[in-house]
């Protein structure tokens, strides 16, 4: 099942496979379920009506995006290129500890076709294609979604303490554009494709699969809800395995296409 938010008249509104969700309805009742007794309630909320609309990220504002770092080998590598500290992200990459950080808080995420930025003060900028968990309040992974965690190269290369900045700035962060319930042994090997687009051309793609991944999403998970507590749920980006050589940035107006599973979730670069 897939779920999607939409803009309507009255307000943002849930849908269900394409069919309208009980205007009460809201994400976070769900994620303070477990997991066994979500069929049942969304049964109970989904109407026969066809549902339309804009579509929004499909996240409510008071939720929380969180990210992994250094979850796979190139990822590992383009932050060895990036900083004269290399040292730093390898002892990352093999710790028993991940790198987690605070990525958005709902009312920030950008859904699809929404525009992204990047920031006016670094010249290194790039996408990263990222497996995004939805996971409920006792810590339990529901499903996922597509997300694209942006990120300024320069800044972090400059020195890792500066990731905050890197990472968290307006238009930041897009999910989207559904959340795909589903059981977390169907996302140990989904393909992840990313396409940037310039003027109509690609000018950079590549893939991977969450089967590259050197942690376990139970791991992150875990290790993200040992001493935080998420009320109404959590998302959390599971770090990404596509990078695009170190002579490319983004521009604006480019398009980025990013494919996980069957979500495919398009964002253009605005101002």
């Amino acid at each position: 099942m897939k779920l999607t938010r939409h803009q309507t008249p009255s307000g943002p509104r849930w849908a269900a496979d394409a069919h309208w969700l009980a205007v009460s309805f809201e994400l976070y009742a769900l994620l303070e379920l477990p997991r066994s007794d979500m069929p049942v309630f969304l049964k109970d909320h989904l109407s026969t009506e066809p549902a339309k609309g804009t579509l929004l990220a499909p996240i409510e504002p008071h939720q929380e995006v969180w990210a992994s770092g250094v979850t796979y080998q190139r990822s590992r590598e383009a932050r060895r290129a990036e900083s004269d500290m290399g040292d730093v992200y390898d002892r990352v990459y093999a710790a028993q500890r991940p790198e987690l950080f605070f990525k958005a808080n709902g009312w920030r995420v950008m859904g699809p076709r929404q525009s992204l930025r990047i920031r006016t003060d670094s010249d290194w900028n790039v996408p990263e294609p990222e497996l995004t968990l939805v996971i409920n309040r006792s810590g339990e992974i529901i499903g996922y979604t597509a997300g694209n965690d942006m990120s300024s190269r320069s800044i972090e290369g400059e020195n890792p303490l500066y990731l905050p900045q890197a990472k968290i700035y307006n238009a930041s962060c897009a999910l989207g554009p559904a959340i795909q319930l589903l059981e977390i042994d169907g996302m140990r090997d989904l393909p992840i494709e990313i396409i940037i687009r310039r003027a109509g051309q690609a000018v950079f793609q590549g893939g991977t699969s969450t089967a590259q991944m050197n942690r376990k999403l139970e791991e992150l998970v875990a290790y993200l809800f040992r001493e935080l507590s998420f009320p109404h749920g959590a998302f959390l980006m599971t770090g990404t395995g596509v990078v695009p050589p170190d002579q490319f940035t983004l521009a604006r107006s480019d398009l980025i296409a990013i494919t996980i599973g069957d979500l495919t979730l398009e964002n253009e670069i605005g101002l």
